[in-house]
């Protein structure tokens, strides 16, 4: 292709022989137009394929659009998870962070625009020199400098571009944190709540068993039970109480946990809790998967960073080509100060230079495959995200479905161990049953509440990690386009 070309410019300047003060025009004319038709060689590749296949709809869920609110842990039904959410929004550090890269960007931005715009500088010199047998020269100068490289294969604006979508990237990156502190504080908040409900249980359930204990020593002194009887409650009554330390470690671990994440130090943070019974059960529904890759802040950042890696690949190629450079000067010069602005003291200079790359010892070509190598990275990453996307929001509906059926099962093994203890109670008091179904049916008991707790936590991170699954809360649709679905 590249011989083509060149066979056409020399066959444009062939028709110039003869013409001697057209001559030097047209060769300069016809080189200029074969720089002009190698650039649309070089320009010509067109964006990678991403080769992305959407599914119409998720297999565990339901193929219709209804996007979660903004505020969509207001659907927990608790006023105080609301508040920590909203205050760890405002003061979480790791945000602030994430806000401080967005003004580095935007900063890179402007650096990144400046080469589009002339640069001007003012100059001003006053010199005062003696030469050796000689009278004092003096010599006064005040001028505006003016340089500026046109952009005529769009080099500069390459590069702008470049800053722009990196600035736009770091953007979605503060949502990506946003939303992760925002994830993290309901987690925390539910594994607090966890483990106050499971101290509930450890507590009552060591109540229950030193109830248990008290009947068995008082069949000891009418000498119905043995001293291994008693032994054995005693054994398994220090069992329960020693669950409770680990459980209020835990309580506490997540409470500085929630403080952290709000900004402040544990000792400043009054988290009350509660139980998780008190929480609701929001409805999410995952709308389409098209509709992920306009919603998910991480696949918007991976899609930023990739048109960041095309625009820097168009400038690593545009650096090939030759650069037009005009620069200017206007001021005065004068050996008397008091004419220095006068109209003979007047000067100005433009000048033009034209520069092309001939031999760079491998360092343009090694840029541009360096871009184009980060390139194809980016689309790679950009693709890992979109099925990644994909397959959270599917194991998250999945989990969601399999940990209510869990909770649902747990609950009837709760309410049928708690009768089957209250009936082995009643009967021991009565006399009328052995040891061995006592100690059997506390441990039952005990073991079925506390799984039951963890089955209630279990669903409310399936939900949670839907909504992180999704972005988070939606934007509402445009009437015209709700209208038109």
């Amino acid at each position: 292709m590249f011989d083509e070309l060149r066979a056409r410019a020399e066959a444009i300047t062939a028709k110039c022989r003869g013409r001697s003060g057209l001559r030097l025009f047209f060769v300069a004319f016809s080189g200029l137009a074969l720089v002009q038709m190698l650039s649309g060689c070089i320009f010509s590749s067109e964006r990678p394929d991403l080769a992305l296949d959407v599914p119409p709809a998720y297999r565990a869920g339901r193929g219709y659009s209804a996007p979660p609110a903004l505020d969509w842990w207001r659907g927990f039904r608790s006023s105080e998870l609301t508040k920590l959410i909203e205050e760890a929004q405002t003061a979480n550090l790791d945000i602030g962070a994430a806000i401080g890269r967005i003004m580095q960007a935007d900063a890179q931005s402007k650096i990144a625009g400046a080469p589009l715009l002339p640069g001007v500088d003012f100059a001003g010199s006053a010199t005062r020199l003696r030469p050796p047998g000689g009278p004092m020269k003096e010599d006064y100068k005040v001028a505006l400098n003016a340089s500026y490289e046109i952009d005529f294969w769009g080099k500069n604006r390459a590069l702008l571009r470049a800053a722009e979508e990196t600035a736009a990237a770091s953007r979605y990156d503060r949502e990506v944190v946003g939303l992760a502190t925002v994830v993290s504080a309901a987690n925390a908040y539910f594994q607090v709540l966890a483990a106050q409900d499971r101290l509930r249980v450890a507590r009552d359930n060591a109540a229950s068993a030193s109830r248990v204990l008290d009947l068995i020593k008082q069949r000891l002194a009418a000498g119905t039970a043995s001293q291994l009887d008693v032994a054995q409650q005693e054994s398994l009554l220090a069992t329960q109480r020693a669950a409770v330390p680990p459980l209020e470690q835990t309580l506490k671990q997540n409470r500085t946990a929630l403080a952290i994440l709000m900004g402040r130090t544990p000792e400043h943070a009054q988290i009350r809790g509660g139980s998780l019974r008190g929480i609701a059960y929001p409805r999410v529904t995952p709308g389409l998967p098209s509709e992920l890759l306009a919603q998910r802040p991480d696949i918007r950042e991976a899609e930023a960073n990739l048109a960041a890696a095309n625009a820097n690949v168009y400038n690593a190629r545009a650096q090939f080509l030759p650069s037009i450079t005009l620069t200017g000067a206007a001021g005065y010069e004068s050996a008397v100060l008091k004419t220095l602005f006068r109209p003979e003291s007047a000067l100005y200079s433009v000048a033009a230079g034209l520069a092309q790359p001939i031999f760079e010892g491998g360092r343009l070509t090694g840029n541009l495959d360096l871009q184009k190598g980060r390139q194809d990275e980016l689309l790679q990453n950009y693709r890992k995200a979109v099925i990644s996307a994909f397959g959270d929001v599917e194991n998250a509906l999945d989990a969601i479905r399999q940990t209510a059926a869990r909770e649902r099962l747990q609950a009837e093994v709760v309410r049928s161990s708690r009768e089957a203890f209250n009936i082995a109670e009643q009967r021991l008091r009565e006399g009328t049953i052995d040891l061995v179904t006592v100690l059997q049916t506390q441990q039952t008991l005990y073991q079925a509440e506390d799984l039951l707790v963890q089955a209630r936590l279990a669903h409310v991170q399936a939900i949670v990690s839907l909504y992180q699954a999704l972005g988070g809360g939606w934007l509402p649709k445009p009437p015209e386009l709700a209208d038109a679905r």
